[in-house]
């Protein structure tokens, strides 16, 4: 696929730093074999530096080597990494104590790693609920300056190419925030925009926020919230093309749009989905996925002050590995961003 393709080019281009708690786990470290291999990015590897040297010897993986190895329960660092948590979180009611437990968490240690400047992203879940992956990366990372909160976008390719940019659209929250305000739902839909243009490559990402109504057909206070969430995304980055409230066939079929929506910009031709909600999403993408026969890839977590994306516990080899290279993407575009803030 062109598009994988283009993005492991862009991770190789400019190696990032990407954390693996799960150092232990089969799959992970056969994708960090493949990554160290392929010179996708460096590799930071949590666990037992044993363990994880058995299972690459077990497994003929000869690049491991190449790897940083951290044991949290034996890490000479851990006072350095306690402190940090310990002053990110005492008016929280973190102590000190307890700082010196968590950082002996693979999740805790690899955010309190990125933190810190010593990693640019991590990728974890492959053996971990999702609560488990946020929680650290909610209390550590937080969310990006003026983002209200942080959602999962699937990037799903068709085999028709008549959806979407060349078949791809994006699909968003479907992994994070189960019942989002109005604003929330903006900051998803504005940041789904810039994924879908920065890391994937839309040229013209067109985000229609749906509803079970289309411009007033229905009456009811979820439609009100998609109607308010679209105002606001409108006013947060004027230059994206985004509308709502639209309904999914008026979203994105040409002749419903033309009857449901004749003076929308965006009917008809979205290439980015927002949905009024976490069930909604998630039920759509892996409705979309099994019945269409879609390839879904991600959830890539959006609005975090840095890159950390979460698996499926039934995840592959290939996931693990793909999603470390979007994930170094990710990176390199927070970089460029933060630079040219400077300049």
């Amino acid at each position: 696929m062109e598009l994988i393709k283009d993005i492991i080019a862009r991770a190789k281009s400019d190696r990032q730093r990407i954390v693996l708690p799960e150092g232990t786990e089969k799959r992970v470290i056969k994708a960090a074999e493949i990554v160290l291999r392929e010179g996708i990015s460096d590799i930071i590897l949590l666990g037992n530096k044993a363990e994880i040297e058995k299972l690459a010897d077990h497994y003929g993986l000869k690049n491991i080597s190449k790897a940083t190895i951290i044991d949290p329960e034996n890490n000479p660092e851990s006072g350095k990494y306690a402190e940090l948590l310990f002053q990110l979180r005492k008016d929280k009611g973190m102590t000190l104590e307890k700082a010196n437990e968590l950082v002996k968490d693979p999740l805790y240690l690899g955010c309190l790693l990125i933190k810190n400047g010593d990693a640019d992203g991590e990728v974890a879940g492959a053996r971990n609920y999702t609560g488990n992956v946020l929680r650290p990366a909610f209390q550590i990372i937080k969310t990006k300056p003026g983002v209200s909160t942080v959602s999962g976008a699937f990037l799903m390719i068709f085999k028709d190419k008549t959806f979407g940019y060349e078949g791809r659209m994006l699909f968003a929250d479907c992994a994070a925030t189960p019942n989002p305000t109005a604003d929330e739902l903006a900051h998803i839909a504005v940041c789904s925009g810039e994924t879908a243009k920065h890391i994937y490559g839309f040229p013209d990402p067109r985000v229609a926020i749906l509803s079970f109504s289309t411009k007033g057909s229905a009456k009811h206070p979820m439609v009100d919230k998609v109607i308010e969430a679209t105002k606001i995304a409108q006013t947060l980055d004027p230059t994206l093309k985004i509308d709502g409230e639209l309904q999914a066939d008026a979203a994105i079929v040409p002749s419903v749009a033309q009857e449901k929506a004749p003076q929308s910009h965006i009917a008809g031709t979205a290439n980015v989905l927002i949905f009024p909600s976490l069930e909604t999403g998630n039920i759509a993408y892996k409705l979309v996925q099994r019945l269409a026969g879609a390839q879904a890839i991600g959830p890539m977590l959006q609005g975090l002050a840095a890159p950390i994306n979460d698996l499926s516990r039934g995840c592959s080899v290939e996931d693990i590995m793909r999603l470390v290279a979007i994930t170094a993407g990710q990176a390199i575009v927070a970089k460029a961003k933060a630079k040219a803030k400077t300049n």
